[in-house]
Parts: structure tokens; C-alpha cells; sequence
């Protein structure tokens, strides 16, 4: 399970943006972002959606098995 979350962390060090700013693209707290990151709780459908669209900016073929999923 840590490997599917550095791998998150990856993705969002690798375009250059820290927790607070993705959690503003997603709509949660810099907090909230921090404890799905981690693990605590889980991204939902929605949130795993707008993280994907806003790599794809980056990394157009990435997709959501990419960043989530082994």
C-alpha cells in the first residue's frame, strides 16, 4: 500500500505542486489532501478524476491505473 501512495506523491512532486495546491484543484483542504495521500482515507471516484485530468496537462497518455492502481 505505501508503493501506491508514494506513487501518488510522485506524480503530483513530479509537475511541481505541493499538497495545498492539490488540494485546491480537487477541492479539499490541504489537510484532507495530506490524509488521502497518506492513506487515512480514500480519494473517491471524483477526486481520482481531476487528479488524472490535471496530469494528463503533463503526462497526456498517463491514466488513472497509472497513478492509483499497481
Amino acid at each position: 500500500m505505501k508503493n501506491k501512495l508514494n506513487k501518488v506523491a510522485g506524480y503530483r512532486v513530479m509537475i511541481g505542486l505541493n499538497q495545498t495546491e492539490m488540494g485546491e484543484i480537487l477541492g479539499i483542504s490541504k489537510q484532507g489532501y495530506s490524509n488521502k495521500e497518506r492513506g487515512v482515507n480514500k480519494f473517491n471516484d471524483s477526486e481520482k478524476k481531476k487528479f488524472k485530468e490535471y496530469i494528463s496537462n503533463f503526462l497526456p497518455n498517463i491514466s488513472i491505473d497509472d497513478i492509483f492502481f499497481s
